[in-house]
């Protein structure tokens, strides 16, 4: 029997094992999915919450960033993206222009159709390829930005448009902080609402800087880019000149052609290179074709760089600095008084030096509109007066005598013109408004006669004493006073005499015996002198004060004449009319603000006294010189005052017609004494200077009108001898004889007394009875003795 081989095998598994391996395989995978799936969901899910939560936070915090940023009208949009630093100017008063005050950077702003298309097209193609796209930001760019800002992941890859930089120029400022791009996306966003594309477009190149022009300055607005570059308007800029200006705000006095003196660079290759950079952009963009491209890039733009020019420099003089102070100073006060600064603190020097500064800035940059009341043609005659009889000034000591003069409107207070030296080149100091100089007695009607007739303490016939005497009080006790022709005249002077003579020891008396009846050394300031704006002194209560002695402006006297001109009523003098801004807006104009000093009584009768003073020529040769210059001019009811301090160091004439007022001081800066004479080289001055005024503009002396007596005067007859009501005079049993003779007092207020012995303002017993024997015939008979006294004529 045959045996069969055993074959080992190894065991064979079964298909049941084999699908459980499997089985088991397929389920280790799904596993694995699904934890990835679920890992890959929360993390979805995780990215989404946190990117939820990522921008609530950062929709809070911006929220936060821009809370209390107030959301500008329409209107106060437009004013702020379009205000730019224009020149302001100085105007006569008909609108003519005076000067202009150079802005730093210049420019001048234009119209959208007065700009070219190239330039639109390389500037929008260079700095905002979406502008006509976006809604004043592109998202993604602000993203980028602020990456940068945070990680430093995109640094330096900007993210604003047009819209924001022209936010970024116009509305805020240059800090670096969140806050700031946060209020640059709103009010971008609120821009593109308020303004079309064109309009900002347009703004934007008004606004930004261009380096510098051929003169070396700064420039801004592409207007004077195209002029100081190229020598074009902006409308008239080609393709490659267009891509050269489009290229300079990123980098203005990098890409600018030109020096500090407007000489070309040496190398001016990366303005060049920038320009290329412009051209392919707008290839690019489409914008340009190629050949347009390429002609472009092949065009010599150097040939068209302008050649170097001299600034030129506007010679300013006494006009051009005394209207712009003066603008400067309205414009400080008025924004300190919107910032409510009160007027002590304004005064404190730190204070007002701070608005003073911004005050220059705004005048510099923000195109204001200044119009002056200087009257062009006056003015000139007035220059051309000083510079032809100046000389007639001078007293043969080989010094140079100088004037300080104003002409005045009385009714408004008008500054016509003014002199401030014989020749600015030589002599900067602006005598008519800057130098205070001692009045002398040009002082005497607004210090001492119109006030005390305004009291109703004399008549224009008073008698006052002038006797020789000597001082009581003060620093000069014990020193005598005397006038400027003897040391007292011994004898009662009616007040129209003492003001023709313009004694001092007259008006001596009545000061003392205003402010001795009114009980204060200050009366006169206070109630008179302040109310014109005359400077506050102690030297008002001394007993030399109404020879003259405080220091005054010509401006000052002037002012004070026209008060008593303009029937007692103050006009501060002006010189500025009115302020624009660079829209039209009037932000400042000059108000009228009459202040009654004298009333209307008491100025007719000083100007009626006077009239005297220039008529009587006894301190004067005014009228008759004016006579020998223009005879019609002479016919003007000419009234006025002189005035002379110690060895004619100062010298004044002051003279008004019912329309104006005339003002001059002469004297020498270092203070000097002038030869005799000095009364008549300022008449002389002054009646070849108001011909010179009257050849340009006749009318303004008002030749045809006069001064009238107000019909509240008083005019009383009066003892021609005493001032005092007629009447006998008895004194300690004594009849005196009164000189037959009456005249016409002027009285404002009150009037005359009954007849006395001591009638007069001032004197001493001795003094009265010198006047009375030397006068009179004394009577000696009783007291008792009824007769009546035999009056007798005696001459005055």
């Amino acid at each position: 029997m045959a045996h069969k081989k055993k074959i080992n095998k190894q065991p064979k598994k079964s298909s049941k094992s084999k699908s459980r391996a499997t089985l088991g395989g397929s389920f280790a995978l799904n596993v694995s999915l699904r934890v990835v799936k679920s890992l890959l969901l929360g993390l979805v899910v995780v990215l989404f919450l946190g990117g939820m939560l990522v921008v609530g936070i950062g929709a809070g915090y911006f929220a936060h960033l821009v809370e209390g940023t107030p959301t500008p009208t329409k209107s106060e949009m437009k004013q702020k993206v379009g205000d730019i630093a224009e020149s302001s100017k100085l105007l006569y008063a008909d609108d003519r222009e005076l000067a202009t005050i150079q802005a730093d950077p210049i420019r001048e702003k234009i119209n959208s159709d007065e700009i070219s298309q190239w330039v639109k097209k390389a500037l929008v193609a260079t700095e905002d390829e979406n502008f006509y796209e976006h809604d004043g930001v592109v998202p993604k760019a602000v993203v980028r930005a602020l990456l940068g800002e945070v990680v430093g992941f995109g640094a330096g890859s900007g993210g604003s448009t047009l819209t924001q930089q022209l936010i970024k120029q116009q509305v805020l400022t240059n800090e670096t902080s969140f806050k700031r791009k946060a209020n640059e996306i709103v009010l971008a966003l609120d821009l593109e609402k308020y303004l079309s594309k064109d309009e900002i477009l347009t703004a934007y190149l008004n606004v930004s800087p261009f380096g510098r022009n051929n003169k070396g300055q700064n420039i801004a607005g592409v207007e004077e880019a195209a002029i100081g570059i190229f020598g074009v308007h902006a409308k008239d800029l080609n393709l490659p000149q267009s891509a050269f200006i489009a290229g300079l705000p990123q980098s203005p006095i990098v890409y600018s052609p030109y020096t500090n003196t407007g000489d070309l660079k040496q190398d001016y290759s990366l303005g060049m290179a920038r320009k290329d950079d412009v051209l392919f952009n707008m290839y690019r963009e489409q914008m340009i074709s190629k050949k347009e491209y390429e002609d472009a890039k092949k065009y010599d733009l150097s040939k068209d760089f302008q050649a170097r020019q001299d600034v030129e420099v506007q010679q300013h003089g006494f006009l051009y600095y005394t209207v712009y102070n003066e603008a400067i100073s309205i414009v400080a006060k008025q924004q300190a008084k919107e910032d409510g600064v009160s007027d002590a603190d304004y005064n404190k020097e730190e204070t007002r030096n701070r608005y003073v500064e911004q005050a220059k800035v705004k005048m510099q940059n923000q195109g204001l509109v200044v119009k002056s009341t200087i009257d062009k043609n006056i003015y000139d005659a007035m220059q051309l007066g000083v510079a032809e009889y100046g000389q007639y000034l001078d007293d043969g000591s080989g010094a140079t005598v100088e004037p300080g003069t104003v002409m005045m409107d009385n009714k408004t207070g008008r500054i016509y013109g003014f002199v401030g030296s014989r020749d600015y080149n030589t002599n900067q100091n602006n005598h008519a408004f800057d130098t205070a100089r001692q009045a002398g007695s040009s002082i005497k009607p607004v210090l001492v006669y119109g006030p005390a007739i305004d009291q109703g303490l004399l008549g224009s016939a008073t008698r006052i004493a002038d006797f020789p005497m000597k001082y009581q009080h003060g620093e000069h006790a014990g020193k005598e006073l005397a006038n400027a022709e003897n040391k007292g005249s011994k004898t009662f002077q009616t007040a129209r005499q003492a003001l023709v003579q313009s004694t001092n020891i007259t008006a001596y008396h009545v000061y003392q015996d205003m402010l001795a009846t009114k009980g204060s050394d200050q009366f006169a300031y206070d109630n008179y002198l302040k109310k014109m704006n005359y400077p506050a002194s102690d030297t008002w209560g001394v007993e030399s004060a109404p020879l003259g002695t405080t220091d005054v402006s010509t401006l000052t006297e002037v002012n004070g004449f026209q008060t008593l001109a303009n029937g007692g009523v103050y006009q501060q003098g002006y010189l500025i009319d009115s302020i624009t801004d660079s829209t039209g807006k009037e932000i400042y104009k000059h108000k009228d603000a009459p202040v009654q000093v004298f009333s209307k009584a008491t100025a007719s009768i000083m100007n009626d006294m006077m009239r005297s003073v220039i008529t009587e020529q006894h301190t004067t040769p005014f009228k008759s010189i004016l006579s020998g210059v223009n005879y019609q001019l002479s016919t003007a009811d000419w009234v006025g005052k002189t005035g002379t301090t110690d060895n004619y160091a100062d010298n004044w004439l002051i003279v008004s017609t019912p329309s104006i007022t005339l003002g001059t001081w002469t004297g020498r800066d270092d203070n000097n004494p002038m030869n005799d004479g000095a009364g008549n080289r300022t008449a002389t001055y002054m009646a070849y200077l108001a011909g010179r005024i009257y050849q340009v503009n006749p009318n303004v002396f008002g030749v045809d009108e006069e001064f009238e007596l107000s019909d509240d005067v008083k005019q009383v007859k009066v003892s021609d001898f005493t001032g005092l009501k007629p009447g006998k005079v008895n004194h300690n049993g004594t009849n005196f004889q009164v000189p037959s003779g009456e005249t016409t007092s002027l009285w404002a207020k009150d009037g005359p007394a009954d007849n006395t012995y001591e009638f007069g303002i001032g004197g001493t017993d001795d003094d009265y009875k010198t006047y009375w024997n030397t006068r009179n015939k004394a009577n000696t008979k009783s007291k008792d003795d009824d007769k009546d006294n035999e009056e007798t004529k005696t001459d005055d």
